[in-house]
C-alpha cells in the first residue's frame, strides 16, 4: 500500500497537531497542578525592624530570603510589624511564629503567643528576641519567655566588632544540624552571652556553640568586647515545645564611616542557611 505526497502531508500534519495540543494540555495540567498543591505549612513572622541599623539590615535580608525559601521548599511565609495580630486567633491559621529583632509588649499578646506554644505551636526566634536587660528598653518583665521556654535568662554581654566564628555542632539528631559538619564557619554576627548556664537546665537541648578555635573572638576597642575563652551556645532546642533559637542576625554596619553601608550579610552563608531552613521545615511538619 503506497501513498501519494498529497494524502502523506495532510495526515502528519494531523499527527503534529495532535502532538503539539497534548504537549499543551499536559503542559497546563502541571502549571494548574503547581499553583494549587496546598502548602506544607504556613510561616508569619513578626518583627519590629527600629532602633539598631544592622538588626534592620538584617530584618530586610531576611525579608528576602524566607520568600525564596517558601517557593523552593513549599511553604507559605508572610512578615508583619503589626505584633496586634498576635493572638489566638490569627495564630490559628499559621503553623510556625519567627521573632526576626525582637518580642511582644503586651501582656495579652505574651499571654496568647504562650498558649499557642502549649498548645503545640511552633516558633524561631533569631538574635535580639532573646534580649533581656533590665534597666533598659527591655526589661527581663517576662518569666515564662526567658527563664522558662528559653532558659538563657537576661543577657550578660557581647562581643564587638561582629565577626564571623567557627561553630561547632553538639548534636547532629537533631532534623536543624543533621545535615551539617562537625564544624562550620558562621557569617558575621554579634554573639551573646548569657545569664544562665544552659547546660545545667534539663529542658534545654544545646545543638550548637562556639567552637574554641574561634577565639580570641571579637576585635574590641574595649577589651571586655573580645572574648578569649568560654562555652558560649549559639542554637538550641526547650524539649518542652517546638522552638529554635538562633543567635544570628546581626550585621556588620558601617557606622564609622557614617555610611550605614551593610559589610555583611546574615544569609550569604550555604552551610548557615542548611540550619535555618532545615529547621524551619522540622518546626513546620516534624514533632517537638
Amino acid at each position: 500500500m503506497s501513498f501519494s505526497h498529497q494524502t502523506m502531508f495532510p495526515v502528519l500534519r494531523n499527527i503534529l497537531r495532535l502532538c503539539f495540543s497534548f504537549f499543551i494540555l499536559t503542559g497546563c495540567v502541571q502549571i494548574v497542578q503547581a499553583q494549587t498543591k496546598k502548602p506544607k505549612f504556613k510561616v508569619i513572622a513578626f518583627y519590629t525592624g527600629k532602633n539598631d541599623q544592622a538588626h534592620i539590615s538584617y530584618v530586610h535580608e531576611a525579608n528576602q530570603f524566607f520568600p525564596k525559601m517558601a517557593a523552593e521548599n513549599n511553604f507559605t511565609y508572610e512578615a508583619t510589624t503589626d505584633w496586634s495580630k498576635l493572638n489566638a486567633q490569627f495564630l490559628s491559621d499559621y503553623q510556625v511564629v519567627l521573632f526576626l529583632d525582637t518580642r511582644p509588649e503586651v501582656p495579652e499578646q505574651r499571654a496568647d503567643f504562650q498558649k499557642y506554644m502549649e498548645n503545640g505551636g511552633a516558633w524561631m526566634g533569631f538574635h535580639f528576641a532573646a534580649f533581656a536587660l533590665t534597666p533598659s528598653a527591655f526589661n527581663q518583665d517576662w518569666d515564662w519567655y526567658h527563664e522558662k521556654f528559653l532558659g538563657s535568662g537576661q543577657y550578660a554581654s557581647n562581643t564587638w566588632r561582629p565577626t564571623s566564628a567557627i561553630l561547632r555542632v553538639e548534636d547532629h539528631k537533631n532534623p536543624a544540624t543533621k545535615n551539617l559538619p562537625d564544624t562550620f564557619r558562621a557569617s558575621p554576627n554579634e554573639w551573646y552571652r548569657w545569664e544562665h548556664d544552659l547546660r545545667k537546665n534539663a529542658d534545654i537541648k544545646i545543638l550548637i556553640s562556639i567552637d574554641s578555635t574561634s577565639f580570641p573572638l571579637g576585635t574590641g576597642p574595649k577589651k571586655h568586647e573580645i572574648w578569649h575563652s568560654g562555652y558560649y551556645p549559639v542554637v538550641w532546642t526547650n524539649k518542652n515545645y517546638k522552638m529554635l533559637y538562633l543567635n544570628m542576625g546581626h550585621n556588620d554596619i558601617d557606622y564609622e564611616g557614617k555610611t550605614n553601608k551593610t559589610l555583611s550579610h546574615t544569609f550569604d552563608n550555604k552551610v548557615q542557611n542548611q540550619l535555618v531552613v532545615d529547621g524551619l521545615l522540622w518546626l513546620g511538619t516534624g514533632k517537638k
